[in-house]
């Protein structure tokens, strides 16, 4: 079964990277931005990545659009897309790139919902958590296309019910 761990929003912690690393083990690793550290951090090893607005080294995209075991990916830290205000704008600029899941960060508010025909996901910040007082980040699962599970955890660990999701794309 594919598996993506989300991060965003870890504004310079790296022991919290890497123990999640480690405890999830996944091939494919998805941080959204607000990392604070360097491209080729050891701890950003593994992941695709994107600037945020915290981040100062230039070598990050803005943007990226990724095929993963057949389904298709955008990710964007989200300031420059307003999410702040609404998703309107960042699952417009989804669509543009044929997206089935757009993932951001910028709110540091865990959130999946889905938008349309896309599965819109903030892991929230494994740092500094707005909204709620838990440190997230989530894991994306599917076994097929057409139904997927995001699933959302605290930094120790511990599984979120309440945040966790399962659409159907149709």
């Amino acid at each position: 079964m594919p598996s993506v761990l989300i991060v965003s929003d870890s504004h310079g912690s790296t022991n919290e990277l890497n123990e999640i690393k480690e405890r999830h083990d996944l091939k494919y690793m998805i941080h959204c931005g607000d990392s604070e550290l360097d491209m080729d951090a050891p701890e950003m090893t593994g992941f695709i990545k994107v600037a945020g607005n915290c981040d100062f080294d230039s070598r990050y995209p803005l943007e990226q659009t990724s095929l993963i075991e057949g389904l298709r990916f955008y990710i964007a830290h989200g300031h420059h897309h307003h999410v702040k205000s609404n998703l309107m704008t960042i699952s417009y600029r989804g669509e543009e790139e044929d997206a089935q899941v757009v993932c951001y960060g910028h709110t540091h508010i865990a959130m999946a919902e889905k938008v349309g025909n896309q599965l819109v996901i903030n892991p929230g910040s494994i740092l500094l958590p707005r909204v709620r007082a838990e440190r997230t980040y989530a894991i994306l699962e599917w076994d097929n296309l057409d139904e997927v599970q995001v699933n959302f955890y605290t930094v120790e660990g511990d599984f979120m019910e309440d945040l966790s999701l399962n659409i159907t794309f149709t």
